[in-house]
């Protein structure tokens, strides 16, 4: 597949121009969802299950070689009317099952000591589900239990992974003309942010070139996003926080002139203040900083600093618990990496595989997050993507928690700045049960970012109550 040339600076007052490079499909796209199962039960969970959960595979490429995993929940207000929703879970490489059972799904992990049993889940009351109908697509290839027949069908990449969902979405609505007619969107968090607005904007050509069946597009939301710019936001975020002297920040202003990433390795007072900076904040959860760090999983990867700019997938991957564990890494049961240990557990059991439906063989150990994919990061940056989304008049919802040290709001706010929309509903708090949950601000392009206040990288995660009444309000329509 041909990689695009680095995204340029957004010149706003040039007519966007349109970077994506699409991989044809065909005007008329055929299906079958292999081996789909409607599970009245699930391991782990007291009773039948009060929603209606799916699960089956697709297979996406013209010998379908790759074969994508789903967990599809249908909405337990209106399913018939109300929107649809594709979620992509970030990485690259987690699995959908993270955000359905530790973001916006219906389900939750009871943290309690492990004792070789099943683990135990229970209701989330504030799944997002209770408004939408939701795919939680394990996406890309090699992610969850997607995976590939071939070693050469495990390759991926931005494009080509945008380009499976995009298949994939369009045969599953094949099996399921029901939501055909229903508003559609596409959703997901931090890696997410690239593919994302790719895959919305992937989705709007196949509606102009009449791929059928066509998708009621209404637009896309993303949480703490990445878009490939965010790395030099992360120390003026520090400071602001406290986290850093007012001295060390004025010297890193001067010595590295505002560049934190791409530092010359000859800058020798620049090294010297980043060392400091890191310094400060190593012993940081940079998810949240709010909470402790705790014991990795397995070790991160050796950090690198200024003379080599880190790729967006090792920028994550050294802010994140990877769950390859072994007993003696287990860790304490207060910190929050162990309900991700305990779901390593329960995917992995032999009942659970069996009751989602899954092909035996298909995979090895399933891991929350696979960061050892072969994947090439070729889109470079996502901002001009939003930029044509928002020139054909799609909604957007773009939210970040509020202390998140890997994608700061400030990087958030600054590339949408850079769009230059006009405001049309200026700063202000959103509330929920009568205290502030966050701040927003509505743009005339129909954008609409809102902090999410005490929230971390994952927000709904850290902040579900508030991150759910965010989510109605604007999936209504409503003002957040």
């Amino acid at each position: 597949m041909p990689i695009p040339e680095p995204v340029s600076k957004l010149s706003i007052s040039s007519p966007v121009r349109i970077f994506l490079i699409v991989i044809p499909l065909l005007l008329e796209v055929s299906s079958v969802v292999s081996g789909a199962k409607l599970l009245k039960f699930l391991p782990g969970f007291q009773g039948p299950l009060p929603f209606q959960l799916e699960t089956g595979y697709v297979g996406v490429d013209e010998a379908e070689d790759v074969q994508l995993f789903y967990y599809f929940v249908r909405s337990e207000r209106n399913p018939d009317k109300d929107p649809l929703l594709l979620w992509l879970t970030g990485g690259p490489g987690c699995s959908a099952w993270s955000g359905l059972v530790f973001e916006i799904g219906p389900l939750n992990y009871k943290v309690e000591q492990y004792n070789g049993s099943l683990p135990t889940l229970f209701l989330n009351p504030h799944s997002w589900t209770k408004v939408s109908n939701i795919i939680f697509l394990d996406s890309p290839v090699g992610t969850g239990f997607s995976y590939g027949k071939t070693t050469e069908a495990f390759r991926s990449s931005d494009l080509s992974q945008t380009h499976h969902a995009h298949l994939f979405l369009r045969k599953w609505l094949i099996d399921h003309p029901e939501f055909i007619s229903n508003p559609f969107y596409v959703a997901g968090d931090s890696y997410s942010g690239i593919t994302v607005p790719v895959l919305t904007q992937q989705i709007d050509k196949g509606n102009e070139e009449g791929i059928k069946p066509l998708i009621n597009l209404q637009g896309y939301l993303i949480g703490n996003p990445v878009t490939g710019s965010d790395g030099n936001f992360a120390i003026p975020f520090a400071h602001g926080m406290g986290l850093i002297s007012d001295e060390l920040y004025q010297s890193l202003k001067e010595n590295c002139r505002g560049e934190y990433i791409d530092i010359d390795p000859s800058n020798a007072a620049c090294l010297k203040d980043v060392e400091a900076y890191d310094n400060c904040t190593d012993g940081l959860y940079e998810n949240y900083i709010l909470e402790p760090l705790c014991k990795f999983a397995s070790p991160k990867p050796q950090k690198m600093v200024g003379t080599e700019r880190r790729s967006r997938t090792l920028y994550m991957k050294s802010h994140q618990e990877e769950l390859l564990i072994s007993e003696s890494e287990i860790p304490a049961l207060g910190c929050r990496s162990y309900g991700y240990m305990l779901s390593r557990y329960w995917a992995n059991d032999p009942n659970v595989r069996t009751a989602l439906g899954i092909k035996p063989g298909s995979i090895g150990e399933w891991q929350r997050c696979n960061y050892d994919l072969p994947y090439d990061e070729n889109v470079h940056n996502s901002v001009e993507y939003h930029a044509i989304l928002s020139n054909k008049g799609y909604r957007s919802l773009i939210y970040s928690g509020d202390h998140d040290l890997i994608v700061p709001f400030l990087s958030t706010q600054a590339w949408i700045r850079s769009l230059n929309y006009s405001i049309v509903d200026d700063w202000r708090p959103w509330v929920v049960n009568g205290q502030v949950g966050g701040y927003t601000r509505t743009y005339s392009n129909r954008m609409t970012f809102a902090t999410v206040k005490g929230g971390g990288h994952t927000a709904p995660e850290y902040k579900p109550e508030e991150c759910f009444a965010m989510f109605q309000r604007w999936i209504d329509f409503e003002a957040v």
